[in-house]
């Protein structure tokens, strides 16, 4: 990506998993969009913002284990690119 997408990239992925993880309207009614919106961690985090302000149940195993395999994987990618980054210096 060049320095000019970065921003529109980010804010663009900020958006599409805002949307997915229910930030902007809940996630109800089952099926296939509430399954996809379960393994993200956009999901997750808004569960727990509802379960902070009490109108949630505390969420169990699967949320912290979707959060934990996230953040895994994104520090994983995250480290990848910062050596792919400074092996061009």
């Amino acid at each position: 990506m060049s320095v000019e997408s970065i921003g529109p990239a980010i804010g663009g992925t900020t958006a599409l998993l805002a949307f997915l993880g229910g930030a902007w309207f809940p996630i109800t009614g089952g099926g296939f969009f509430q399954d996809v919106a379960g393994e993200l961690p956009s999901y997750w985090l808004v569960q727990a913002s509802r379960e902070g302000l009490g109108a949630s149940h505390p969420w169990g195993a699967h949320g912290s284990a979707v959060i934990a395999v996230w953040a895994a994987l994104l520090t994983v990618l995250a480290v990848r690119v910062y050596q792919r980054d400074t092996k061009r210096i």
